[in-house]
């Protein structure tokens, strides 16, 4: 069955925006809005979901895991083949991985968020 409710937004607090940002358009791919908050950066995804960093509104440093329990994932054509070209700018958490829904591998961002990366079938 198909849900009525699609994905619109999702948005990370991060310790340095400036950082995160370098990471999710140099490793990930993302393209940044034309104009974004200060304190924030937006991402427009191929789906239409905005996808956003900013700067933090809670105390990060309260606890050692941040994120704990929420799952990022996002779609990854060639999967093994993007892994090979992250050499040392993401922290590989697990490599390839067949699950139910495909080949699967997680990395850390620059706050340690771990991002599950789904190989999708290319166009």
């Amino acid at each position: 069955m198909t849900s009525p409710t699609q994905l619109g937004f999702v948005s990370l607090q991060v310790s340095d925006l400036a950082a995160s940002r370098q990471f999710y358009t140099e490793v990930l791919g993302f393209q940044p809005t034309p104009s974004s908050p200060p304190d924030a950066c937006l991402f427009v995804t191929q789906s239409g979901a905005l996808f956003a960093l900013r700067t933090p509104l809670v105390d990060l440093q309260a606890t050692s895991q941040l994120g704990w329990g929420v799952s990022l994932w996002f779609g990854v054509p060639e999967l093994a083949s993007f892994l090979e070209r992250l050499e040392d700018k993401a922290r590989l958490i697990r490599g390839v991985q067949a699950t139910p829904f495909g080949n699967t591998a997680i990395i850390a961002d620059p706050d340690g968020y771990w991002l599950t990366l789904q190989e999708v079938p290319t166009t």
